[in-house]
């Protein structure tokens, strides 16, 4: 096999990124369809072609077909190669990537907006290991500043990623940028990153497939913190068997973020992938969304498109309990941080902590070392003043005490206490009811505008979040608008293999998903 681009054709793979997998890139590369190198060119000629309109790529990797090159002479030369070879890859840009500054969607963090940057002297974990399993990262994405919501990415010194599936609406956050590369095809699969509905929200939103692990499953070191407590790296795909394979590159223990230690065991032997099913759902439990999990109502449109999904479900093999939390005080524990209406913060209170961790990590030679250092480089626009995107921390009742000395890991009595609560019932409804999942609406209602003050309506952030709880996102449908409807596979602690099986199962039973443009 030679470096040089294959020619295109109307049979080439190369002409249809949207059908292009994980598992045809490995066939294609060893029969000689195609090369990594013209793979890599088809997608830098899509970034090219629509970048401009969507705004999911702040930094190009000007390294990436160097490294396609690369991949075809080790190919030719008959070495063994790793288990993403060719594939090319978005990295969300809270990630540290050696040669890029980790901007955090903040101009404050961004020279060429007159901030400072942050150049990072190592990969993060989970760059380092897409880049051992041979992937061609072609870019990093765009995210609001701070990665604050989970809606969009307006306030990004790059401005606002558009939604290429329906782009009126919001394209989800914060992982908005690496979720619409997957779906205008710019890549193939992409590493987002969760601290409240930051996977399954964009994910959803651009009817993708978005895996929200274990906490501890996927070493969060070397990503711009929002909370040690809560956040956790994840792959946003096409299809579910790609964003399993995915997880197969990412998950296990790094000795550079102990928690992940909790992972030994949990991992299939033969990985994710490898476990997926057709009949994964038949004979399976499954829980349904009702007041017992969260006392808000799902709009009428939303009703319709669930219920056709339960029969789906049915369909599919899988036996269906309704509302199975009712009574079981799971919903009273939930407390949005005022003044925020919907989202709890509770957790993120160790964020000064976790940033100054994030900080030393990057180098003796780095840009700021201390969040005393941070906190006077971006004193211009205070997160946590008054108007600033994380201010409603504030309400959170072991802030103040977390920020009188940011250099000590802060006790956190009450999200300690809370999360035990989550699992305690969880545990127990699981055991009760012999459930194999839960599958919910990931939202209550359709995609609110682009621009405006409207927020995702979700069913499953902070819950999630502060339990810990892995959470698969697949479609499900569309709204009347053409907005994405999709379904979360929710399960107990460790339970990706399942989860993953399960929505493999409906989504080759249903092939709900619409290619974006």
């Amino acid at each position: 096999m030679t470096g040089a681009p294959l020619p295109m054709s109307k049979a080439d793979p190369l002409q249809d990124l949207d059908g292009l997998t994980i598992g045809a890139i490995r066939d294609g590369l060893c029969d000689g369809t195609f090369t990594a190198e013209a793979l890599a060119e088809a997608h830098l000629a899509q970034i090219r072609r629509l970048n401009g309109t969507v705004n999911a790529i702040i930094f190009e990797n000007q390294k990436a077909l160097e490294t396609a090159r690369d991949i075809d002479r080790r190919l030719a030369a008959g070495e063994p190669m790793g288990p993403l070879a060719g594939v090319p890859v978005v990295v969300k840009d809270p990630m540290d990537m050696v040669g890029f500054p980790t901007t955090a969607g903040w101009r404050l963090l961004y020279s060429g907006t007159g901030g400072v940057d942050l150049m990072p002297a190592t990969d993060s974990p989970v760059v380092a290991r897409i880049r051992a399993a041979d992937a061609v990262i072609l870019g990093k994405t765009n995210v609001p500043v701070l990665s604050h919501t989970g809606s969009h990415a307006n306030d990004s010194w790059a401005g606002p990623t558009i939604n290429p599936v329906i782009p009126d609406r919001v394209p989800g956050g914060s992982s908005a940028g690496t979720a619409a590369a997957v779906a205008a095809c710019m890549c193939v699969v992409g590493l987002a990153e969760e601290t409240g509905g930051s996977i399954q929200n964009p994910a959803s939103a651009q009817g993708l497939v978005g895996i929200k692990p274990t906490i501890g499953l996927v070493p969060n070191a070397g990503v711009v913190p929002l909370s040690a407590n809560r956040d956790v790296v994840g792959p946003i795909a096409r299809t579910v068997t790609d964003a399993a394979l995915c997880l197969d590159v990412l998950a296990g223990y790094s000795a550079e973020d102990p928690k992940t230690l909790a992972s030994t065991g949990k991992i299939p032997a033969g990985g994710y992938a490898a476990g997926l099913s057709a009949e994964g759902l038949r004979g399976k439990r499954i829980g349904l969304y009702g007041p017992g999990w969260r006392d808000q109502p799902l709009s009428a449109e939303t009703t319709d498109l669930y219920r056709r999904a339960c029969s789906e479900l049915e369909a599919a093999g899988a036996i269906l309990i309704a509302d199975p939390l009712a009574g079981t005080g799971f919903a009273d524990l939930r407390q949005p941080t005022g003044p925020l209406a919907n989202f709890d913060a509770r957790g993120m209170e160790s964020v000064a902590y976790d940033m100054g961790c994030y900080l030393r990590r990057l180098g003796p030679d780095a840009a700021l070392k201390t969040f005393a250092e941070f906190a006077q480089a971006t004193a211009a626009e205070d997160a946590f003043g008054p108007g600033g995107v994380l201010s409603y921390l504030h309400s959170l009742p072991d802030f103040r005490a977390a920020m009188e000395d940011p250099t000590r890991p802060p006790a956190l009595p009450e999200f300690i206490a809370l999360k035990a609560s989550y699992l305690r019932i969880i545990d127990a409804v699981f055991h009760d009811h012999q459930l194999d999942a839960l599958a919910f609406p990931q939202m209550r209602q359709e995609l609110p505008p682009l621009h405006g003050t409207e927020t995702i309506q979700e069913t499953t952030v902070g819950e999630l979040n502060i339990a810990g709880l892995p959470g698969v996102t697949v479609p499900a449908g569309h709204y009347a608008s053409g907005a994405p409807f999709e379904l979360i596979f929710v399960g107990p602690l460790w339970s990706e293999a399942a989860l993953l099986s399960q929505a493999h199962a409906y989504e080759v039973a249903t092939r709900h998903r619409r290619p974006a443009l």
